[in-house]
């Protein structure tokens, strides 16, 4: 039987009403799977979309079943045995959100997908790495990953008009003619500027006043909870991930070095890359890596923060250089590989070399490379070779 505070409290979710705006993932999501996961950063909207699928699905309420593993109830309850007593009430829709918070989740999703008929969709942290929880069940389970909030969606938020998500090719191809459309309906500069401080999570609309304490609150349960749990990090260590994050937020990216971050961490080299890479699984940051063929040894990757409303909320001072480098690689990274380079900033899926910088930013640096292009801000509109930094955020 059920516990009878999960049905309230599922009830209770169930009843509420969700925004008419959906994720661009929603549209991506083949719902015909009977098992389906969403993972994505804390605050990116997981739970609102698989909400708006529960409103949307016509199943009726009583036969869908919302579970948060964060909910006291869920303490020493296996989701198999929940699974087990909804199927014989007649459920039919299992919403499993958190579930990173649930012991041996991957083991208790593996068991339910191959005994009971009923689709189950299960959100959890960006850090989940099915492939290495369980072999069976990254066979069994269809994941997606939801980012934060492109610029793209923001303005369609903002305006409640539609905006048509662009490829790289085609920004590359035509951006002129695309910038010129969307200037026609809106000043994208001015969403651009709200976009960097508190677009890129959806929270916002919530409150403009308590976003900023509300993003350092995702942080602080991002290290403190999510990573911790997930990758067993000595609690006493997690004051060494947030240091990371002052760091990033306060230092230029071209005067980090691994001896420099390494002494102000108080971390050796090795140690210090394994917090980095389960901060960038933890939607933290981003670890750009050199691109195909480089070979620069003695350089390390470039670090920057995940998105720029971190930057707004972690330093007093951003460095504005920062952030838009911030923004080109949380835009493009969605869909595309990106690496640094020596003759730009970056390069994009080993094709396009990208200088990212403010209107006045020149093409010097990138020589004569055939597939070279400047991001300039505070442009709405630019030349052949000078590509708008806002138009590389309509790509999702």
């Amino acid at each position: 039987m059920l516990p009878p505070i999960l049905r309230q409290a599922s009830l209770f979710i169930l009843a509420q009403s969700q925004p008419q705006y959906r994720r661009f993932l929603y549209k991506e999501i083949d719902f015909n799977e009977r098992l389906i996961g969403i993972k994505g950063a804390r605050g990116s909207g997981k739970t609102t979309l698989i909400l708006q699928y529960a409103f949307a699905c016509g199943v009726a309420k009583e036969k869908i079943l919302y579970v948060a593993c964060d909910h006291p109830a869920m303490a020493d309850v296996s989701l198999y045995s929940i699974a087990q007593s909804f199927y014989q009430e007649g459920g039919r829709l299992l919403l499993i959100d958190e579930v990173h918070k649930a012991t041996g989740f991957a083991k208790e999703l593996k068991a339910i997908r191959d005994t009971f008929d009923l689709q189950v969709i299960f959100s959890g942290s960006s850090a989940l790495r099915i492939e290495h929880e369980l072999a069976d069940l990254s066979r069994r389970a269809v994941v997606y990953e939801l980012p934060v909030l492109s610029l793209r969606e923001f303005m369609e938020i903002e305006t409640d008009s539609t905006f048509p998500a662009y490829s790289l090719q085609e920004i590359v191809s035509s951006h002129q003619a695309i910038s010129a459309e969307i200037c026609s309906c809106v000043r994208p500069i001015e969403y651009f500027r709200k976009y960097l401080q508190h677009g890129a999570y959806p929270f916002y609309l919530e409150s403009e006043k308590t976003y900023t304490q509300k993003l350092l609150e995702v942080v602080n349960i991002t290290i403190d909870s999510d990573l911790c749990g997930l990758y067993r990090i000595d609690p006493a260590k997690l004051n060494k991930l947030k240091k990371i994050l002052y760091m990033l937020c306060s230092t230029p990216p071209v005067e980090l070095n691994k001896s420099k971050l390494s002494s102000a961490v108080g971390a050796s080299w090795p140690t210090l890359s394994k917090y980095l890479e389960r901060m960038q699984a933890g939607s933290l940051i981003h670890c750009v890596r050199g691109g195909t063929g480089m070979r620069v040894l003695n350089r390390p990757d470039k670090l920057l923060l995940d998105n720029p409303n971190l930057f707004y909320a972690l330093c007093a001072n951003p460095n504005i250089g920062t952030v838009r480098e911030t923004f080109f690689v949380s835009q493009m990274s969605q869909s595309h590989q990106v690496h640094y380079h020596t003759q730009g900033d970056f390069i994009v899926d080993d094709r396009f070399i990208f200088e990212i910088g403010g209107s006045g930013k020149s093409s010097k640096q990138l020589g004569q490379q055939e597939n070279g292009y400047v991001a300039a801000d505070d442009i709405e509109t630019g030349a052949p070779w000078q590509i708008p930094l806002w138009i590389f955020g309509m790509g999702y």
